[in-house]
C-alpha cells in the first residue's frame, strides 16, 4: 500500500505519503488563499522526500470537506486527475474526520467535537464519540444556534478556538487538518473493509460567487 493523501478544504494545504502502516512525508502550509499554487509543491515535497515515484502510488486519498467552495475543489479536482492518469482509486474521506483522528493519536477520546471556520461568523461541526465515531452529519452553523450540542465537550480545530464563549470545553489540537492523519484513517479503513465517501465537495452551502439575477441590456435592438 501506498497513499497520496491531501486536504485543501481548510486554510491549511497539506500533503502526506502513507505505506499502510506508516507516514513515510508530510507537508502543511497554513495560507487560506493560495491553495492552487501550494498543493502540487507539497506532492512533489512528499514524494521526494520518501524517495517514491508516482507510479508506485496504489490510491489517493483526498478530503472531500466540508469547505469554502474555492479552496476544497482544487484539492478534489487534483485528487481526480491523479487517479484518472494514474488509474488508481480516489478515497473521499471527510475533513472533520481527518481532524478527529489526529486528535485521537493525540490522546483525545470519548465524546468530543470538531470545529473548522465556516466563514461568516459561521462554523462547520460534528459531534464524535470517539476519534473514528462520528455520530452527526457534518454541518453548518452559526456557533449560538449550536451552543447546547456542543457545550462542555473537549473541542477540536480552528472553527472551536474562534469562539471560546460557545466551545466551552477543553480546547485540544490540531488546530488544522494533517493529510497525515487523514492517510492514516484511510489506511485503517482500507484494513477493515469499511466505505470512503465519493470523492466529491461537500459544500453544506451555495459558493459566494453567483451569476447576476438579470442583466441589462446594453446592445440596440
Amino acid at each position: 500500500m501506498l497513499l497520496l493523501a491531501f486536504d485543501t478544504a481548510t486554510p491549511a494545504v497539506t500533503a502526506a505519503l502513507h505505506d499502510g502502516e506508516r507516514v513515510l512525508a508530510e507537508s502543511t502550509e497554513v495560507d487560506a488563499r493560495r491553495h492552487g499554487e501550494l498543493l502540487i509543491p507539497a506532492v512533489d515535497r512528499v514524494m521526494a522526500t520518501a524517495g517514491r515515484t508516482l507510479a508506485e502510488l496504489t490510491g489517493v486519498v483526498v478530503g472531500v470537506g466540508p469547505g469554502p467552495y474555492t479552496g476544497l475543489r482544487v484539492g478534489l479536482v487534483t485528487a481526480a486527475a491523479f487517479g484518472d492518469s494514474l488509474d488508481i482509486p480516489v478515497h473521499g474521506v471527510c475533513t472533520l474526520d481527518g481532524l478527529a483522528w489526529a486528535a485521537g493519536q493525540g490522546g483525545l477520546d470519548g465524546p468530543f467535537v470538531v470545529a473548522t471556520d465556516a466563514r461568516r461568523k459561521e462554523v462547520y461541526w460534528a459531534r464524535y464519540d470517539g476519534p473514528g465515531r462520528r455520530v452527526t452529519e457534518p454541518a453548518v452553523d452559526r456557533p449560538a444556534d449550536i451552543a447546547t450540542a456542543v457545550d462542555g465537550l473537549p473541542a477540536v480545530g480552528a472553527g472551536a478556538a474562534l469562539y471560546p464563549e460557545v466551545f466551552t470545553g477543553r480546547p485540544h489540537g490540531p488546530a488544522h487538518q494533517s493529510a497525515g492523519a487523514l492517510a492514516a484513517l484511510a489506511a485503517r479503513r482500507l484494513a477493515d473493509g469499511v466505505p470512503f465517501e465519493p470523492p466529491l465537495p461537500l459544500y453544506l452551502r451555495r459558493p459566494d460567487a453567483q451569476v447576476p439575477a438579470g442583466y441589462k441590456a446594453v446592445l440596440p435592438k
